[in-house]
C-alpha cells in the first residue's frame, strides 16, 4: 500500500471524525488565542485538552476559573465541569489527540528578532507523541516560512513525514481583545495546508466550530504572509495618524477634526487614529517578523520599518508634550504629580502586552514625576521588575494632580467627574472632547 493511500485512508478517518466530533482536540497555549479556542471547539461538541506549560494556568482551568476577558465565565465552568475540556502540563496526552491548534507566543528579542523558541518547544513535545493522520495547525502569528521551515523539519523527526503520514496547516489567529462584534467563533479564518488535502482537512475541522467563513489558501506561506499584511497595514496607518498628529500639533490644528472631516468620504479613505504608542502583541511586533525575514532576500522594507519608528517614538512625543503643558504653569516634570488614567494597551481590556503606557511610566519616572496610575481593568503591574497598584478614581486624586493624562480610553470613566475636577487634562486618546469645554486647561495630543 502506497503512502499517497495510506493517508486517503487516515485522512478518510479523522474526516469523519471531525463530522460525527467525536475527535479528540488539542489546543496547546492557553493564553489570549487558546482559551477562547478552545472553548469554541468543546462548546461545538469536540473533548479538548488543552496544554500548558504553567501549571496554575491549567489547575484555574480545571477548576472552571476564567482569566481571558473574551472567554464567557460560566461557559468555561459548565464545559470544565462536564470533562469537556481538560487542562495538563502532560505533554504525553498528546496521543490521544486527533488534531492539536498550537498557540503559543512569538515574540522579538532584544535584537528585534523573531523569537520562535516556544514553538519549536511545542513541537519537539508533539513529535514526541504524534501518530499517523494526526493533524497539527499552527495559529501563532510569524514569519512567511517558520511552518515549513521550523515547524515540520521537528515533527518529522518522529520518523513521519508531514502531507504524507499526518496533516500540517497554517492558520493565523485572529483574537481582537474586547472587540464587541468579533470574536473567535464569528471572525473569518484563513487555512493553508502543505498540500490540498492538508489544507482540506484543516477546513472542515474549522467550518465545523466556526460561524465566519474559512477561506483556503494554497499554502502555508500564503496564511503566515497574509496575517503579516493585516497587522502591517494597521501599523503603517497608525503611523501615518500619529505622525499626522506630531505636525497638527505643530501647526496648531486639531488633527482629530481633521481625521473626523476625511472619514467623511465614503470612497478611499479609512480612519485611523493616533495614540500615546501602539500595544497588544500583534501591531507593534509582527511587522517586524517581515523585516528580518525580508533581510533573507536582500531587500529593506523601509516603509514598515519608517511606520515603526514613528510609533515608537510616540511615547517620547507624550513626555515632550507633558513637559510643555506643566511648563506653561511654571511646573518642572521634576516633582510633579502626574495622575494617568488607564495602562492597558487598549479600552475595556486588562491585557497590558506592549502598552505604550509602560514607556511613558518609565519617562515620567527618569524625569522626577511622582505618577499615579487608575485603571479599573488592571489592579497591580510591572514595571521594570517591581509591582505597582493601581488606584481608584477619586475627585480627590484628580484635584491634587499637577496634570491628569488620559492614556487608555475605558468606557467605565466617569468622565464628567474627571472633566469637572481636573485642573489640567493631556487627553491622547480624544475621549474627552464632549467634555473639553468645561475642563480648565484641555490638551489634545
Amino acid at each position: 500500500m502506497s503512502n499517497e493511500l495510506e493517508l486517503s485512508t487516515v485522512s478518510k478517518e479523522l474526516l469523519g471524525k471531525i463530522e460525527s466530533k467525536t475527535a479528540t482536540i488539542g489546543v496547546v497555549g492557553l493564553g489570549y488565542v487558546g482559551l477562547p479556542l478552545a472553548v469554541e471547539k468543546a462548546k461545538a461538541g469536540y473533548k479538548v485538552i488543552g496544554f500548558d506549560v504553567q501549571e496554575k494556568r491549567t489547575q484555574m482551568v480545571n477548576d472552571g476559573i476564567n482569566y481571558i476577558g473574551d472567554v464567557v465565565d460560566a461557559e468555561l465552568a459548565e464545559l470544565t465541569s462536564s470533562k469537556q475540556i481538560l487542562a495538563t502540563t502532560d505533554y504525553s496526552l498528546i496521543k490521544e489527540v486527533d488534531a492539536v491548534a498550537i498557540c503559543v507566543p512569538t515574540p522579538l528579542d532584544k535584537y528585534q528578532q523573531p523569537d520562535t523558541s516556544y514553538v519549536e518547544s511545542s513541537a519537539t513535545e508533539i513529535a514526541k507523541f504524534i501518530h499517523p493522520g494526526m493533524l497539527i495547525v499552527l495559529e501563532s502569528t510569524t514569519y512567511p516560512g517558520t511552518t515549513e521551515e521550523v515547524l515540520k523539519p521537528i515533527l518529522e523527526k518522529s520518523g513521519l513525514v508531514a502531507g504524507k503520514d499526518f496533516h500540517l496547516a497554517y492558520s493565523p489567529e485572529r483574537v481582537d481583545p474586547g472587540n464587541k462584534v468579533y470574536n473567535t467563533k464569528n471572525t473569518p479564518k484563513v487555512v493553508g495546508g502543505m498540500t490540498a488535502q492538508c489544507t482540506s482537512i484543516a477546513a472542515a475541522m474549522y467550518r465545523s466550530v466556526l460561524e465566519g467563513d474559512v477561506h483556503e489558501v494554497s499554502s502555508p506561506r500564503v496564511a503566515e504572509m497574509e496575517k503579516i499584511l493585516e497587522n502591517t497595514f494597521r501599523n503603517i496607518n497608525i503611523g501615518l495618524a500619529n505622525e499626522m498628529a506630531i505636525l497638527c500639533n505643530k501647526m496648531d490644528i486639531n488633527v482629530w477634526e481633521v481625521i473626523d472631516a476625511a472619514a467623511t468620504k465614503p470612497y478611499g479613505f479609512m480612519a485611523f487614529y493616533p495614540g500615546p504608542g501602539l500595544g497588544g502583541h500583534c501591531i507593534p511586533i509582527d511587522p517586524f517578523y517581515l523585516t528580518w525575514k525580508a533581510r533573507e532576500y536582500d531587500y529593506h522594507t523601509r516603509l514598515i520599518e519608517t511606520a515603526g519608528e514613528i510609533n515608537n517614538q510616540m511615547p517620547d512625543f507624550v513626555l515632550e508634550r507633558t513637559m510643555k503643558i506643566l511648563n506653561e504653569d511654571k511646573k518642572a516634570l521634576n516633582g510633579a504629580r502626574v495622575v494617568l488614567l488607564g495602562v492597558a494597551y487598549k479600552k475595556d481590556i486588562d491585557d497590558m502586552r506592549e502598552s505604550p503606557v509602560l514607556p511613558i511610566l518609565e519617562k515620567l519616572e527618569l524625569a522626577g514625576a511622582d505618577w499615579i496610575v487608575v485603571d479599573p481593568h488592571v489592579t497591580e503591574f510591572k514595571l521594570n521588575g517591581e509591582v505597582h497598584k493601581t488606584h481608584e478614581i477619586s475627585k480627590e486624586l484628580l484635584q491634587s494632580a499637577d496634570l491628569v493624562m488620559l492614556t487608555t480610553d475605558h468606557t467605565s470613566f466617569d468622565y464628567d467627574m474627571i472633566a469637572e475636577n481636573s485642573p489640567v487634562v493631556f487627553d491622547t486618546r480624544n475621549a474627552l472632547k464632549d467634555q473639553a469645554p468645561s475642563i480648565k486647561k484641555y490638551h489634545l495630543l
